[in-house]
């Protein structure tokens, strides 16, 4: 499940019925907004008003030698070659897609593990996006395909998104001839999904009609769809509650431990899991509503959020516990802990391979990995060799149905990525690193902690010249997200260091409540009517750069976009004396309106609804539209977003925008027409859109 935007990653893919096109504005929440026409995404006069700021932006920001010069050094980045093509094995095969300068759509493509091994692999192509958009006269994007086991690896679900849209079209694909099967498996653009269960049957869940959505936008009915008949006649395996968030169905074909599974997310940290009978009954995983259950083989992995109270014990929340699938489905409810929280560490991720779980721990925001192993009475722990101690790893398998093969990635703000291949047990061999894009000599690291309002001491790294002059003078770029459980880790990247700093500049990575650095006590901790803490984490990191002196006022900016774009919001609106700059990119601001727009209705776990006066009372306190006020400073602000975004709806930065300017504020505003919720669906428009975010940054902070 993807959540709103998240830097330079990944975060909703659940369903929305509509293209972001053809989405109305809904009736206003509670008094009327004069600038509610902007929402409407595609309409004459709201594009007409796009297209004008786009210009004024334009000429102000990208009509310079300096902008021309970045973008082109950006794409050369984004386009690069020495990228390492990350690859996930289906049969012999290892896949990737890649986009490049002669490419930009991107290239879906194969090769064995020989040739991946060697410096420049020989690539077998599956799927030529940009000679598909050609021919079939569609801007598409490659949304990711799923292949089907049984039957050789050849049949294939494709899905493409017009314009980079969470919304995608999914279309049946033969690996053997190479072409889209005719009247094989399709459904329209919607924010739907197919599943294969077998080479004749696929699980479907999508806009089937009125009434079939959640009030949230996503699926509501999952049906069994045989080939050869009409979608109409699917049978419908499960259907939920039309307040719910959404519902889906998915087929384990393990070997040996063939399961269907259905789900069901009645709010954003809410879920069911049950498994589906041979006689169409559902049964019940009985585990805690907020906590995550996942069989794997004979095992049963239970993630909790909160306390839970079994068979006479209490594990805490942010526990892993582990079960034999089998017996806790029969009533045995016996568990072993194999990760238990502390006050300085968090489980970031764990992976199975074939016989062994690789458990990796955020300690202090530094990752941590060692491996389980099963054994009777007890599992055993044991020291993950090869991993570095001061890096963002990650640890996942080949193929954990297969082998205890893994693939490893390692990375840090100054060391361009490293992938490497190993074996439990083993010594990992270094298959690939990533050259570096930027002179990180004169660079070093630091990890500091701020004291938040509250007390609450709050980390953040810096990354900045070595013997860096305390004198307040360098120009410093502060980025945060702070939501929906998502860690914000050190990570190496080409264009930040090359960009700003290699300018000189100071780069600031935030570690505020409401992410999950710290499990999921410190996210819940900024949650609905506390989300004022992670407001004030972040500006008690920006009073902390000016206190040491790394920085002051006038040079101190700060970047953020989707929830990190409502943090930048409020940081516009409740501590504009703290920054000289603000980046705020595809931003929920409006959040009187949010639950009302595109996926916003499924994001009220972490917000609240603005439909409840008691709720509103607190959420109006960081609405950051709502809160606007005449003749207050505000720092010079760049808003970013795109028409084509079917997750945060446009018009939250669009009606912010002209209600700064009409202030009279210091604004400017870019719309890419295409990008969906990244902002852009191909290297040269990421390219354009970053190098004005840093140019905008540097020309305000210098």
């Amino acid at each position: 499940m993807r959540r709103p935007w998240i830097p330079l990653a990944l975060g909703l893919a659940l369903g929305w019925s509509m293209t972001a096109q053809e989405a109305k504005p809904a009736p206003p929440a509670a008094s009327e907004d004069s600038r509610l026409w902007l929402e409407e995404v595609s309409g004459e006069k709201a594009m007409e008003w796009v297209k004008a700021r786009n210009v004024g932006s334009g000429k102000e920001l990208t009509e310079t030698p300096a902008f021309l010069k970045l973008k082109a050094d950006l794409l050369k980045i984004y386009d690069s070659k020495e990228r390492i093509p990350g690859v996930y094995k289906q049969g012999t095969h290892f896949y990737n897609f890649w986009q490049d300068a002669k490419n930009p759509r991107g290239l879906w493509r194969r090769t064995s593990l020989e040739e991946y091994r060697k410096a420049d692999p020989k690539w077998e192509v599956v799927l030529d996006l940009d000679a598909l958009g050609k021919a079939e006269k569609e801007n598409w994007v490659w949304h990711g395909a799923q292949i089907l086991k049984a039957g050789g690896y050849r049949h294939v679900l494709v899905n493409l998104s017009r314009g980079g849209a969470d919304a995608s079209v999914t279309r049946e694909f033969d690996m053997i001839t190479r072409t889209f099967v005719k009247d094989g498996f399709q459904i329209p653009e919607a924010k739907g999904s197919l599943s294969w269960i077998d080479k004749d049957t696929v699980y479907v869940a999508t806009d089937f009609g009125p009434g079939s959505m959640t009030t949230s936008g996503y699926t509501r009915i999952v049906k069994r769809w045989k080939r050869g008949t009409p979608l109409a006649q699917a049978v419908t395996v499960y259907e939920g509650k039309d307040t719910d968030m959404s519902i889906g169905a998915f087929y384990d074909d393990t070997k040996g431990f063939e399961r269907h599974y259905v789900s069901r997310t009645p709010a954003f940290y809410q879920n069911e899991l049950f498994l589906l009978g041979k006689d169409g009954k559902l049964q019940k995983i009985e585990v805690p509503l907020d906590a995550s259950a996942q069989p794997f083989r004979e095992w049963m992995t239970v993630q909790l959020r909160t306390p839970w109270t079994v068979g006479g014990k209490t594990y805490p929340g942010g526990a892993l516990l582990v079960t034999n699938f089998e017996a806790f489905m029969a009533g045995k409810r016996e568990f072993t802990v194999l990760y238990e929280p502390t006050t300085t560490s968090s489980l970031d991720s764990f992976n199975w391979t074939r016989h062994h779980l690789i458990l990796n721990v955020l300690e202090d925001v530094k990752n941590r990995l060692s491996v389980l192993t099963p054994a009777k009475g007890a599992w055993k722990r044991s020291e993950f060799k090869g991993a570095p101690r001061f890096s963002t790893v990650s640890a996942y398998a080949v193929d954990a149905e297969e082998s205890d093969d893994y693939w490893m990635n390692i990375s840090d703000f100054l060391t361009p990525p490293s992938l490497y291949l190993g074996r439990i047990g083993g010594k990992p061999e270094k298959l690939k690193e990533m050259p570096a894009f930027f002179d990180a000599s004169g660079l070093e690291v630091a990890q500091h902690f701020a004291i938040s309002k509250d007390g609450t001491k709050v980390p953040y790294f810096q990354v900045s010249p070595k013997g860096l002059k305390l004198d307040g003078s360098n120009p410093t770029l502060l980025n945060g997200y702070g939501g929906f459980e998502v860690s914000m880790t050190p990570s190496y990247s080409g264009s930040i260091g090359l960009a700003w700093l290699n300018q000189g500049g100071v780069y600031v990575l935030s570690n505020i409540r409401g992410g999950g650095e710290y499990g999921p006590r410190w996210h819940q901790a900024a949650l609905k009517q506390n989300r004022h803490r992670a407001y004030e984490d972040f500006a008690a990191i920006a009073q902390d750069l000016v206190t040491r002196k790394v920085t002051s006022v006038k040079h101190l900016g700060a970047m953020g976009g989707s929830n990190g774009g409502l943090l930048m919001g409020n940081m516009i609106t409740l501590y504009p004396q703290l920054f000289g700059a603000i980046v705020c990119q595809v931003p929920l601001l409006d959040m009187q309106r949010y639950s009302h727009l595109l996926a916003g209705a499924s994001w009220m776990a972490e917000y609240g609804d603005p439909d409840k006066p008691e709720e509103w009372a607190f959420i109006k306190t960081f609405s950051p539209y709502h809160n606007l006020k005449a003749g207050t400073t505000y720092p010079p602000t760049l808003f970013a977003t795109s028409t084509r975004d079917d997750r945060v709806h446009p018009g939250h930065a669009r009606k912010m925008m002209a209600a700064m300017q009409e202030m009279g504020a210091d604004v400017r505003y870019y719309e890419n027409i295409e990008g969906g919720h990244g902002g852009a669906a191909d290297n040269s428009q990421r390219a354009h859109m970053w190098a004005m975010a840093y140019r905008f940054l540097w020309q305000k902070l210098k």
